[in-house]
């Protein structure tokens, strides 16, 4: 199936998960945190689906697979960020669980995309 638009990639379907993942997550932090780790944390998360788009916008090959690092480091920024906010005690191990391996299978799907991508030019 040919990709017609980024909304067609498994990467930022999944992307767009984390994100709502996230928002929920920092929900119950500190109020203090607010413009601290929570803000750290739902950009960093954003910044994922959105240079996924941006990069597919501007078409396959080398600028799309830049893009497609930025998004990875991004993901894994979002993972960093949640086990400080566990050591940190705003959230337990059990809470970021499933966030942490949303952003897990993000970054693999990046890798493999932007593999796929680079196999391909």
């Amino acid at each position: 199936m040919a990709v017609r638009s980024y909304r067609d990639l498994t990467a930022w379907q999944r992307g767009m998960d984390l994100v709502v993942e996230v928002y929920k997550l920092t929900r119950c932090f500190p109020r203090e945190e607010i413009y601290g780790l929570v803000n750290q944390l739902r950009r960093a998360a954003v910044s994922i689906p959105s240079n996924i788009a941006e990069g597919q916008g501007r078409g396959a090959g080398k600028e799309f697979v830049h893009f497609l690092r930025i998004a990875r480091g991004s993901a894994q920024e979002v993972e960093t960020q949640l086990v400080i906010a566990e050591r940190l005690g705003f959230v337990t191990s059990d809470q970021t669980k499933t966030t942490l391996g949303l952003a897990d299978e993000v970054c693999r799907l990046i890798m493999g995309l932007s593999r796929s991508l680079s196999e391909s030019s």
